[in-house]
């Protein structure tokens, strides 16, 4: 069988060892080079989901297993499930847009290099996290994500961007530090060997209630900082507002689904009675950064960190639904998180394109763009509504089935998670009030319109999410059975008590 999963890591993770490998004087065209790495990683994908059976969604298919440390039992295995695949394609549709919507930063070529390379090395590391079927394989690619992040945040961005990659880090790393006790518990609790950290080794085991529990929550924080849930999502708004719009598209849009997406295919797969007892706490979290996000996101002066906590209050309800462990909930929350990488991602690309004509992302320094640039208007609105989940757009959804599967076992939590949909509605219309309607701004009055590029970068995630809004289907036959098999995890661990 072709290795397509080791492909898909290999391609971007060569084409960034490429572009840094070019001597200075042949750097002028590293835009295209990247933008081609990223189109042939797309057409994998494509083919990737073209041949991925979803009636058997639920089992690892293009499965790769090579032994890797076998002293320990690491294994070089990768294969994804319905939920990611879905993962896997939202990276590749959203990485050569990032690469788009930064084609005019960076003047000297030597810096346009170091930024277009880590971003392929980003893109490698998110296929495999998410084709990760060795635990000791997840967590290495989830730490060393961080070092393109790094130097992603750190290099490439605002007045505090190192105080916000520094911050970024410590956060990350701790919660990685406090899995890696996780994983090495883990290890001990298995039935060893050469393939010992293989999840399909590890699934089933039988453990003492404390263990299980202690290394359950080892994952879970690590996850939740990813998420990121309150109280450990104070770094996100901080590096929205410094890194680049495109660093922080790809960071929320995708690879903070490695903490959902965590939370699914480890937390809940190895630990189900674990995850039983603590999701009433989780709920209750998860309620709160509902809640909590969507009244800071009110408050935002600064549309990145608006954006930052908008996404706070959806991964709340991702999270939701995930621990209200039933069958509509679950497939709710996995297609959330493609779907809000769709929405999230659009709206930092938009707000993106308003700063590189202005310079600002402060929401007073705008006002009647919609009688300058209507198209650039009529686009914004459209990802807003997405974002507030409008019904017609992939969202709705989504978040509709996480309300109405979770509310049979958390009425109160639904009860009250349903008002962070009002608040939704008041922090993206209010902006769009003060960005685009009323009078003029001076000096706003040749404010240019979208572009072609700009244009391609924007309409094909507003052109998705309206596929998905009507023909959900598409996605949601991915996630359907392992969204089953998740659940009678949990059932069955409770049916045996």
């Amino acid at each position: 069988m072709f290795p397509i999963l080791t492909v898909m890591v290999a391609v971007p993770a060569v084409g960034a060892a490429l572009l840094w490998a070019l001597p200075a004087g042949a750097r002028a065209r590293v835009r295209e080079i990247a933008l081609a790495v990223t189109a042939v990683e797309l057409v994998l994908a494509i083919v990737l989901f073209a041949q991925f059976d979803t009636a058997a969604a639920a089992t690892f298919q293009f499965s790769e297993t090579y032994a890797w440390i076998p002293q320990i039992g690491a294994s070089w295995a990768l294969g994804v499930n319905g939920i990611g695949l879905l993962m896997i394609v939202l990276a590749a549709i959203l990485t050569p847009l990032a690469i788009l919507a930064a084609w005019k930063e960076d003047e000297a070529e030597d810096r346009r290099t170091h930024y277009l390379a880590l971003i392929l090395l980003s893109q490698a590391f998110m296929v495999g996290i998410f084709a990760a079927r060795d635990v000791f394989l997840f967590y290495v690619l989830f730490e060393a994500m961080l070092i393109p992040l790094y130097f992603l945040i750190g290099s490439f961005g605002g007045v505090q961007r190192r105080y916000a990659a520094v911050k970024f880090l410590l956060y990350s790393l701790a919660g990685g530090l406090i899995m890696l006790v996780g994983v090495v518990a883990l290890y001990f609790q298995g039935p060893g060997g050469d393939q010992a950290f293989l999840t399909d080794n590890l699934t089933g085991l039988t453990m003492s209630t404390t263990a299980e529990r202690l290394i359950f929550l080892a994952f879970f924080l690590a996850f939740a900082i990813k998420a990121p849930m309150v109280p450990v999502h104070t770094w996100l708004p901080t590096v929205a507002e410094n890194a680049r719009p495109g660093t922080t598209a790809l960071l929320v849009a995708v690879l903070d689904k490695i903490g959902t997406f965590g939370m699914l295919t480890l937390g809940i797969a190895l630990f189900p009675d674990a995850a039983r007892w603590a999701a009433p706490a989780i709920i209750i979290f998860a309620v709160i950064s509902v809640i909590y996000g969507a009244l800071l996101a009110i408050g935002q002066t600064n549309m990145l960190r608006l954006v930052s906590f908008t996404s706070v209050s959806h991964f709340g309800i991702m999270v939701l639904g995930i621990f209200a462990f039933t069958q509509t909930s679950i497939e709710g929350a996995a297609l959330y998180m493609f779907n809000h990488g769709l929405s999230t991602g659009a709206l930092f690309f938009a707000v993106g394109f308003l700063i590189e004509r202005y310079g600002s992302a402060n929401v007073s320094d705008y006002g009647g763009l919609q009688k300058v640039v209507p198209v650039f208007a009529g686009t914004f609105l459209i990802i807003g509504l997405s974002a507030l989940a409008l019904p017609g757009l992939s969202p709705f959804v989504s978040e509709i089935m996480v309300l109405i599967g979770a509310f049979s076992v958390a009425k109160t939590a639904v009860i009250v998670s349903s008002i962070g949909v009002v608040l939704a509605a008041l922090y993206i219309l209010l902006t769009y009030q003060k960005v685009f309607t009323g009078p003029t701004r001076e000096g706003l009055e040749a404010t240019r319109e979208l572009s072609v590029r700009e244009r391609v970068v924007l309409w094909p995630l507003v052109i998705l999410m309206l596929i998905l809004g009507f023909l959900p289907g598409i996605a949601l036959d991915t996630v359907r059975e392992p969204s089953a098999d998740y659940v009678s995890a949990v059932v069955a661990e409770e049916a045996g008590e």
